[in-house]
């Protein structure tokens, strides 16, 4: 089993950046392929991006490809989501999820509480 915590939401101004993390229990951590995930108010949950669990592959939303990038650092049980040239429409809540399922398959079998980010115009 897999605990998830996320961290580093906040407010910022369009066109800044953000760097989300997600803290993940455990000593399995690389054996899981993660994904971020977002949901704004009055809509639904939406893929954001995907990273193997080797971290040798990652794959992105059209909506925010170029601006966001996924990684992890498998030492250190943690997800990142590195968020550039951030935009009014990327204000949404921000979820970690894993994975021992297939790699860009649509099932997750843990989740994070998530992290609220808000982008000011």
């Amino acid at each position: 089993q897999v605990q998830l915590v996320e961290s580093g939401g906040g407010l910022v101004q369009a066109g800044g950046s953000l760097r989300l993390a997600c803290a993940a229990s455990g000593r399995t951590f690389s054996s899981y392929h993660m994904g971020w995930f977002r949901q704004a108010p009055g809509k639904e949950r939406e893929f954001v991006a995907t990273i193997m669990s080797s971290g040798g592959y990652t794959y992105h939303a059209d909506s925010v490809k170029d601006r966001f990038t996924i990684s992890r650092d498998n030492a250190k049980n943690t997800l990142y989501l590195q968020m550039n040239s951030l935009k009014p429409e990327d204000t949404a809540i921000y979820y970690c999820a894993a994975t021992n399922k297939a790699f860009l398959g649509d099932e997750y079998d843990y989740w994070g509480q998530g992290t609220q980010v808000t982008v000011s115009s």
